[in-house]
């Protein structure tokens, strides 16, 4: 093996991940843990996340963008992802697509006994981007860039926790 030092433009996930304490404002519900491609490489047009899923963890509240594109690669395990209130389970190769400005409104959950790792692709912040969080009204209280005029979508019966989240608050 080569001894010389790799150059900066290599990086494990590992290497750059963040400490364990993603959470939303006002909730102690712990989310993914991530490591940030595309800020530790200086990229400026695209968002690039390794994001470790434990078990009775999800992404994200669920949420759609009106302006900012993602996509999500499933690498390991076996998460479901939420799509408007419908779970679909997915496997190792799995990947899903966020156009801009659809209202799909998504997270994904790991209600599995073991880890999912997933590769996260997006724009990074725009300035005009808006966010929907349909299960998650008190966001009001937090952020003012809500998107209030999003397309109108049926959602289905899943409530978007985690088994482990809805259990300790009683559900």
């Amino acid at each position: 093996m080569d001894d010389t030092k790799r150059p900066d433009c290599i990086a494990h996930w590992s290497e750059i991940e963040g400490p364990d304490d993603s959470h939303y404002p006002g909730d102690d519900e712990l989310m993914g843990l991530g490591a940030p491609f595309g800020q530790h490489f200086g990229l400026k047009r695209i968002g690039i996340h390794h994001v470790r899923l434990l078990p009775g963890r999800r992404t994200s509240y669920p949420h759609a963008e009106s302006a900012e594109e993602e996509f999500v690669y499933v690498v390991e395990g076996a998460p479901d992802v939420w799509l408007d209130g419908v779970l679909h389970r997915l496997q190792p190769g799995d990947g899903v697509g966020f156009p801009a400005g659809t209202g799909l409104c998504h997270t994904f959950i790991n209600d599995t006994d073991s880890v999912v790792r997933l590769l996260v692709v997006g724009d990074v912040a725009k300035a005009d981007n808006k966010v929907r969080y349909p299960l998650n009204p008190e966001r009001k209280n937090y952020r003012e860039d809500l998107w209030d005029d999003a397309p109108e979508r049926a959602f289905g019966p899943h409530d978007g926790l985690p088994k482990a989240v809805r259990e300790r608050r009683g559900g």
